[in-house]
């Protein structure tokens, strides 16, 4: 049974290696994309999806531009982290394709009534959208089985501030409505992204593969890692968005915790994702938030996605 996925992204390098990954499983369908603000514009978000797309042998799935700014705060993009372009800043043809008319958020919608529990849906962006069509559409979780999002920081740093993750930082209102919502959510944090890391060894297998896709991860990684040198000090990245792709096709690839997540929208911890640990406070919840991953397996399964031609 093949697995059919929504895609919410602000396509950066990682995004376009999440991308990149999902195309390449076997069993897994991107029925269609939306773009954020967040690495970069909406706009341009959305034609490195489609770039990205066309490179992986899928021109036909739909692209939808969706939310240009938070819902109340400032826009803020990242492109001294990945570039001028939100792809290392190497120079991209533009895409053949264009975007739809509709937007990322109406895009969604129609899509979950149409085909109620028929996908899932990946986040690796801020979570403006996906609170957007929860307010268009308030039965939004019951139509979508499962949600994976790529955010927060539960048992560490954050990295925008000493407590917020990018993702939530860009806008903690929306994130705030999304982890409430009554869907089954994977919450994929930096405590576990920050554990997959891509370095020397595997740069030099993209380079010697001389395929398509690993030259252009290669190309766009080159940024991406220069600034990851001047932050870190070490010319490694973390994985963050595709590890959010890999454990949306492969939960087994981490342990979890079911927890009830918050997210504080106001003072010094603005986009902090909270999980009350005291002891005697509520347990369950609805978020499973992933923890400690098979971090050498999900290395292995990326590089051979983006390393393997189709076919």
């Amino acid at each position: 049974m093949s697995r059919r996925v929504v895609v919410d992204c602000d396509t950066g390098v990682d995004d376009a290696l999440a991308l990149l990954y999902l195309a390449a499983e076997p069993g897994t369908e991107i029925i269609a994309a939306g773009s954020v603000h967040g690495n970069v514009g909406a706009k341009l978000a959305a034609a490195n999806t489609l770039r990205v797309l066309e490179l992986a042998g899928l021109p036909d799935v739909p692209v939808a531009v969706g939310a240009a700014r938070p819902l109340a705060q400032p826009l803020a993009t990242g492109e001294s982290v990945h570039g001028y372009d939100g792809l290392g800043g190497v120079g991209h043809p533009e895409p053949r394709g264009r975007p739809v008319a509709a937007s990322a958020a109406e895009q969604l919608v129609r899509l979950a009534r149409e085909q109620p529990r028929g996908f899932d849906l990946l986040a690796t962006g801020p979570l403006t959208n996906l609170a957007l069509a929860l307010l268009l559409e308030p039965d939004l979780p019951q139509l979508i089985p499962r949600v994976v999002v790529m955010g927060g920081a539960t048992a560490g740093p954050g990295n925008i501030t000493p407590l917020a993750e990018a993702n939530i930082w860009h806008d903690p209102e929306a994130a705030a409505l999304v982890l409430s919502a009554p869907w089954q959510l994977t919450l994929v944090p930096l405590d576990v992204t920050d554990t997959i890391l891509l370095g020397a060894p595997e740069l030099a297998r993209l380079e010697r593969d001389g395929g398509p896709v690993a030259r252009f991860c290669w190309k766009i990684l080159q940024h991406y890692l220069d600034f990851h040198l001047s932050t870190v000090g070490s010319r490694i990245c973390p994985l963050h968005d595709p590890m959010a792709a890999m454990l949306l096709t492969h939960p087994d690839l981490a342990e979890y915790e079911q927890a009830t997540v918050t997210v504080e929208c106001g003072g010094t911890s603005r986009g902090a994702t909270v999980v009350d640990r005291r002891a005697g406070a509520p347990r369950g919840g609805n978020v499973a938030v992933a923890r400690q991953a098979r971090r050498q397996e999900a290395l292995d399964r990326l590089m051979t996605a983006l390393t393997t031609p189709a076919g």
